[in-house]
C-alpha cells in the first residue's frame, strides 16, 4: 500500500511540475573549472507579478528531487499554504559528479579538493548568479538526499550561512557532524529552519547517526531556530523522500499559511483583546523572517472579523477598517468593517451610511454591491 501511495504521489508531483516554467541551463564555473548543467523552475506567477520577489530553493541531486519538490510546491502554493519559489536543481549524475562533488577529508570531516570547490561554486558563483538573473527574495533554502544532504550541512559552518533553510533527507553525515551540527544550530545568530529525517527502513548506519544528531539538536531552545525531525514508519531510504518533502515545507511555512481553524480557536479566539494586532504581527513576522512583504489575505480579515464578533470586541472594527483601507484601498472592505461595528453596537443609522458608502466602492472577495444594498435594507427594518 505504501509503495502504491509513493508511486501515486510521484505521478501527482510530476503532473503539477508541468505547471512550472522549467528550463535547462548551464553554468560555467571558475571554481570547478567546468560547465555544470542546472534546471531552473520559475513560479507560475513569476511573469504575471513583475514586482514580486520569490524565495530561492537550491536542490542537490536535482535530477530526481526536482519533480518531487516542484510538485509539492505547486500544490501548497495553490492553497496559499506555501509561497511560490524559484527552484534551481544542480545535475550531479550526468557525468557521475555526485561522489566527487561531496569529497571530504576522512579525518577532519571537512570538504577538500573537488568538495571544497563545489561548496564555493554553490555559495560564491551559483547563488549570486541566480540572484542577479532573477527576482530572488532574501529567504534561501537548500535540500539534498543522503551524501548531498550531509554535504549541505557544511553551509552551517559559516558564521553567516548563505542558506536560511535546510531540508536534509536521510543525510549521510561526514565524520563528527552529528556532534558539530547541534553546536552550530545553537551558535548561529540568524533565524534558521532545519529539517532532517530518517525511517525504520533506512540504511542502519545512517539512521543511527541521524537519530544521535536529533538527540542533541531537539533540546536547543535558541530563539530563531525552527527545528523539525521525522522518523518515518514503513518507509525506506528512498521512499522517505516523498513523505518528508511536504512535512518539511509545511513546517517551515507554518507562519506563512492562512489562519486555520486551529490557529483561530487556539491562538486568536482565546485572546481577551488585540485581534487586529495579532493580524498585523502575523504578517510582520512573515516579512521579517522570510523577507516577503505580503498583502493581508481577505480570508484572514474575515477570521479577525469573526473573532471580534465572537468576543464582542466591536470597537476593534475601527482598527480593522483602518487596516483594510491601507491594504485594499478603493474597495468596499473598509466601509463594510465600519458598517459591522455600527450594526453590532445597534447604531443602525450609521451602519446604513457605512454600507451605502461601501456600495459606491469596488467589489472585493465575496463583498458585492448587492450584499451592501441588502445589508442597508436590513438595517432600515431594524
Amino acid at each position: 500500500m505504501r509503495a502504491f501511495l509513493a508511486i501515486l504521489t510521484l505521478l501527482f508531483c510530476s503532473a503539477f511540475a508541468s505547471a512550472q516554467n522549467t528550463v535547462i541551463d548551464s553554468v560555467t564555473s571558475k571554481k570547478l573549472k567546468e560547465t555544470r548543467e542546472i534546471s531552473i523552475a520559475l513560479p507560475p506567477s513569476y511573469k504575471k507579478d513583475k514586482d514580486r520577489k520569490f524565495p530561492l530553493l537550491i536542490l542537490l541531486d536535482g535530477e530526481y528531487l526536482m519533480p518531487a519538490f516542484t510538485g509539492a510546491l505547486d500544490y501548497g502554493a495553490y492553497w496559499e499554504d506555501i509561497p511560490e519559489m524559484i527552484v534551481v536543481g544542480i545535475s550531479q549524475n550526468k557525468n557521475n559528479e555526485r561522489d566527487t562533488d561531496v569529497t571530504y577529508n576522512k579525518e577532519t570531516g571537512l570538504p577538500e579538493g573537488k568538495g571544497n570547490d563545489f561548496f564555493d561554486f554553490i555559495g560564491t558563483e551559483l547563488v549570486p548568479l541566480i540572484e542577479k538573473s532573477y527576482r530572488v527574495a532574501p529567504l534561501k533554502l537548500i535540500a539534498g538526499h543522503d551524501i548531498t544532504a550531509g554535504f549541505a550541512n557544511y553551509f552551517l559552518y559559516k558564521d553567516i550561512p548563505v542558506f536560511d533553510g535546510y531540508i536534509l533527507l536521510s543525510p549521510d553525515l561526514p565524520p563528527g557532524m552529528e556532534e558539530q551540527i547541534p553546536e552550530r544550530l545553537e551558535k548561529v545568530q540568524k533565524p534558521i529552519w532545519y529539517y532532517h529525517c530518517t525511517a525504520d527502513g533506512d540504511v542502519k548506519k545512517l539512521a543511527t547517526r541521524i537519530r544521535k544528531l536529533d538527540e542533541s539538536a531537539k533540546n536547543i531552545k535558541r530563539p530563531g531556530l525552527n527545528y523539525r525531525f521525522d522518523d518515518f514508519k514503513g518507509a525506506s531510504h528512498y521512499s522517505l523522500v516523498l513523505y518528508a518533502i511536504p512535512n518539511a515545507l509545511y513546517n517551515f511555512f507554518s507562519v506563512y499559511q492562512p489562519i486555520s481553524a486551529n490557529e483561530f480557536n487556539e491562538k486568536i479566539a482565546t485572546l481577551p483583546e488585540g485581534y487586529v494586532k495579532y493580524l498585523i504581527d502575523k504578517y510582520e513576522v512573515i516579512e521579517k523572517t522570510m523577507g516577503m512583504k505580503m498583502k493581508i489575505r481577505l480570508n484572514d480579515f474575515k477570521a479577525i472579523e469573526a473573532a471580534i464578533i465572537k468576543n464582542k470586541a466591536y470597537n476593534e472594527f475601527d482598527q480593522l477598517s483602518a487596516l483594510a483601507d491601507k491594504q485594499y484601498p478603493r474597495t468596499m472592505l473598509a466601509d463594510y468593517e465600519m458598517g459591522q461595528m455600527y450594526e453590532k453596537k445597534g447604531d443602525y443609522a450609521r451602519a446604513i451610511k457605512s454600507y451605502m458608502r461601501a456600495y459606491q466602492m469596488e467589489e472585493v472577495g465575496d463583498l458585492t454591491k448587492d450584499m451592501m444594498i441588502n445589508k442597508a435594507d436590513e438595517m432600515k427594518k431594524m
